[in-house]
């Protein structure tokens, strides 16, 4: 209900209507909010969920803030305004500008906006000095012309919503992996055998994620979530694609729903360096317990720094002191530990 409220309300329900059925779709546009896609041939006809609606509603918005509107509206004004009304005003018609000295946005011709804009990106003496921001909500399809743009003009200083959202998680893996991105596809979620939910709520944030996780449960793959909260998403899963086949229908509405979980870890806030100490600490002793049977020994010989120091470290760290700060008991934690040394594929995300 809330879905259709949002996706039909603002844009209107024929031209609505119209938006939903092409999100995602091969011969429509990627969805604003979601980075999870969906492999051609395996779409449905309603490839969004409540997340994505949101934005799309925002961007087919009837409302339009004119120039009228401006020149009634002073910049002072406008500043002292919350974010979510300034939102609701809608999309513009026209270019504005800022003038030295001014009080009220003006508009501009596009011809003008594109002459100010070459006038000053021309003058710098070189394109590395310019920088070229974007947003989460901009659609793929313009940031794939945006980008085009910067780089024909000479530069790659392209700085995404991910340079903020992701920087220390960036630096982190840079550092340690010497990459600062994801290093598994979609693809991989129907190979693996454990997958590792940490700190997310796929349910909130990511909803089209579940149906990947649904098949990889489906195959026999065990999931665990770790999160000082608990994931209603991964707990039970109807999906809702299952509405729209006639044998799944009915079954899935009599259900619960499918649930994905199968070890839910709940560490205390700050609690999380601890717990993964404690499954390295795990780890280990099933290694050591059984040689060559965990670890790649190879790949820590040639890519890897610090193995000799890590294992006397791991052995000295005590299970009351690692109960203590991670709030989980070693019960539960050396369950998870048994299920990533017995996985030969594993994902962490």
């Amino acid at each position: 209900m809330k879905t259709g409220v949002h996706g039909l309300a603002g844009p209107g329900i024929v031209r609505g209507a119209q938006l939903l059925l092409a999100v995602n779709q091969k011969d429509g546009f990627d969805c604003q909010n979601c980075a999870w896609p969906s492999r051609d041939g395996e779409r449905h006809t309603f490839e969004f969920c409540e997340n994505g609606v949101e934005p799309l509603a925002d961007e087919a918005t009837k409302h339009r803030p004119t120039p009228e509107f401006f020149a009634i509206h002073n910049v002072a004004a406008l500043a002292a305004e919350s974010d979510h009304w300034l939102n609701a005003r809608g999309r513009l018609t026209a270019p504005m500008i800022l003038y030295p000295g001014a009080t009220h946005y003006a508009p501009i011709t596009w011809d003008d906006a594109f002459g100010l804009l070459a006038a000053e990106l021309n003058a710098l003496p070189t394109p590395d000095a310019a920088t070229f921001n974007t947003s989460g909500r901009t659609s793929n399809e313009a940031a794939f012309l945006y980008q085009l743009f910067v780089r024909r003009f000479g530069t790659n200083n392209l700085p995404d919503c991910s340079n903020l959202c992701h920087g220390s998680s960036g630096a982190a893996l840079n550092e340690s992996i010497g990459i600062g991105k994801g290093t598994v596809t979609l693809a991989g979620f129907g190979k693996a055998e454990l997958t590792l939910v940490i700190g997310q709520n796929p349910g909130t944030n990511h909803p089209r994620m579940l149906s990947s996780l649904e098949a990889a449960k489906a195959r026999g793959a065990k999931i665990v979530s770790i999160n000082p909260l608990p994931q209603a998403g991964t707990e039970y899963f109807k999906n809702p694609q299952h509405f729209m086949n006639p044998l799944k229908a009915l079954p899935t509405l009599l259900s619960d729903g499918a649930k994905l979980t199968d070890v839910w870890l709940q560490p205390r806030i700050n609690g999380d360096l601890a717990l993964f100490k404690s499954l390295m600490k795990t780890l280990l002793a099933v290694e050591e317990a059984a040689p060559e049977t965990v670890f790649d020994h190879a790949f820590i010989r040639e890519h890897t720094l610090g193995y000799e120091a890590l294992r006397p470290d791991l052995r000295a760290t005590g299970w009351n002191e690692i109960e203590a700060f991670s709030g989980v008991t070693r019960a539960e934690i050396e369950i998870v530990g048994q299920l990533a040394a017995k996985s030969r594929a594993t994902i962490a995300c």
